[in-house]
């Protein structure tokens, strides 16, 4: 058992009176809703910093990477194949796997970052990523991240969002939304200031 859980067993022992969920359903309701969701989760990635590509029929993904990131030398991926409905491309832009690093301080240096995205949300730009490999680190350390993501799994808010999520067998996952950004400093946005500078999300 890991200390979360052992944390959380805890506070279930001691936990002397219980309340019921509230019910939420009338907020999830009136929650927003978007007619075009590719366009509005397009939209909101650039206002966040990000950029969100569509990856048009018969495009190769690879191309499209190689474009977008042209000096990018160490690529690490953890993305081995896209699927597309019934069709499949080979991932063979990368050079590395995150996994086969000896030590985590290994991803030190790593130009860009692919990986997959499970669940975007609409109203903020925000991408769930459920761990899919032992280092998570690629996840921040990489100077630019690339999130393949199936446009179907778009959702128009966070309400919707929520129950799609999981953390799968590693049980880490995180929402990102663009890149790393702070205006603690003087009140000066300043971006990838702790993780990746620039974030893509190619939606396929």
């Amino acid at each position: 058992m890991s200390s979360r859980e052992d944390i959380l067993q805890n506070i279930r022992r001691n936990t002397q009176k219980r309340y019921e969920k509230p019910d939420l359903s009338s907020l999830v309701q009136k929650a927003v809703k978007y007619e075009d969701k590719i366009g509005q989760f397009c939209s909101v990635m650039e206002r966040v910093g990000g950029k969100a590509v569509l990856l048009h029929e018969g495009e190769d993904v690879n191309e499209v990477i190689r474009k977008l990131y042209p000096e990018a030398r160490r690529i690490a991926s953890s993305v081995r194949v896209l699927k597309r409905g019934n069709e499949s491309q080979q991932l063979n832009c990368y050079t590395f796997h995150p996994d086969e690093v000896a030590a985590s301080a290994e991803l030190d240096g790593t130009d860009l970052g692919i990986v997959s995205g499970k669940v975007g949300v609409c109203e903020n730009g925000a991408v769930w990523l459920e761990q899919e490999m032992e280092e998570r680190g690629i996840y921040f350390i990489a100077e630019a991240l690339i999130i393949l993501l199936d446009k179907t799994c778009l959702v128009n808010n966070m309400h919707e969002a929520y129950p799609l999520i999981d953390t799968g067998e590693y049980g880490f996952g995180v929402f990102v939304s663009g890149p790393s950004k702070t205006a603690d400093i003087e009140q000066a946005l300043v971006m990838g200031a702790h993780g990746p500078r620039e974030v893509t999300v190619i939606l396929y």
